[in-house]
């Protein structure tokens, strides 16, 4: 006869067995498991390894290239201004190794730069937008007419373009030295801009701006920017717009001017001055913008160009 004991005995082995099981079989699983992700470690540090490697070799040959045109840019623009006038107007967050290599191009090229403005970072802030066109209306000289247009930016360079630019028909200055003189004076008193007192009027002008914008109001002050240098085009002979990385994008002041294809239609942009190929495209439009006519250039996904005469991608 089978025992009450006989019965745990047999019960007591059965749990003691399955026990035994799971160990031994979460042991097997578990090396198995860190077996499979030891193996998938390794995979993964290679790729990385390789990644690495390409992203070395991309990084030299980006080098390379910057060196190549550091090189071969000033000879490529050799003559392309000459006897040409340029004014440089700086952002506030324009690079200050940007502006200087430009103007130093300009100067390879023939041409010369009669002046430098730098525009404050209260120009392009939204806040104090109606300050700034209280400003502008009242210094407006005699002989110039204001743009329809009422946004800061277009107002702004509808001031600023013909004390910077002379005349495209007559070559001839569009406001006097006192006029000029009495509106850099008030801009600068209302926070808005710094200029030398020598700066004067030229043929072409260039504006340079960042890269990234960051910020809520970001896009109203790229749009400021974008507007302005529009406006200053249409002041004289031409302007290019020049920007860094990022520059392109949605909130960025070239990203703007190339959504709006009245904008773009004179006025020459390019994405990429933070590069040496990029600040010999400036030079480059700058000499289109002379026989009357515009790009995109760059290397963002809305340029047409990497340069002026290049293949449209």
């Amino acid at each position: 006869m089978i025992s009450l004991r006989y019965h745990i005995t047999s019960i007591a082995a059965v749990f003691l067995a399955i026990a035994v099981g799971v160990v031994l079989g979460s042991t097997t699983l578990s090396r198995s498991l860190l077996s499979g992700l030891t193996t998938a470690n390794t995979d993964l540090g290679t790729q990385v390894t390789r990644l690495e490697q390409d992203r070395n070799a991309l990084n030299a040959r980006l080098a390379d290239g910057d060196s190549f045109a550091g090189v071969v840019g000033p000879l490529a623009v050799r003559g392309a201004l000459d006897k040409r006038t340029v004014v440089l107007v700086t952002t506030a967050d324009a690079r200050p190794a940007d502006r200087d290599a430009v103007k130093g191009l300009v100067a390879t090229a023939g041409g010369s730069v009669t002046g430098e403005l730098q525009l404050t970072d209260a120009f392009a802030d939204p806040a104090k937008a109606d300050q700034l066109k209280e400003i502008v209306i009242r210094l407006l000289p005699a002989g110039v007419q204001l743009p329809t247009a009422t946004d800061p930016g277009t107002l702004a360079g509808g001031l600023l373009g013909p004390l910077l630019l002379i005349s495209a028909a007559t070559n001839e200055p569009q406001a006097s030295p006192e006029e000029t003189a009495a509106a850099f004076a008030g801009l600068t008193e209302g926070g808005f801009l710094t200029a030398p007192p020598d700066v004067k009027p030229a043929q072409l002008a260039v504006i340079l701006t960042g890269g990234t914008s960051t910020g809520e109001d970001a896009g109203d002050r790229a749009a400021t920017i974008a507007r302005f240098a529009a406006q200053v085009d249409r002041s004289g002979a031409g302007a290019v717009l020049a920007g860094g990385a990022g520059s392109a994008d949605g909130a960025g002041a070239i990203g703007v001017v190339r959504a709006d294809t009245a904008a773009t239609s004179i006025l020459s942009t390019v994405d990429n001055v933070d590069t040496p190929a990029g600040r010999v495209v400036v030079i480059l439009a700058l000499a289109e913008q002379v026989a009357e006519k515009a790009g995109r250039y760059g290397s963002a996904g809305n340029a047409q160009a990497p340069a002026p005469g290049a293949p449209v991608g």
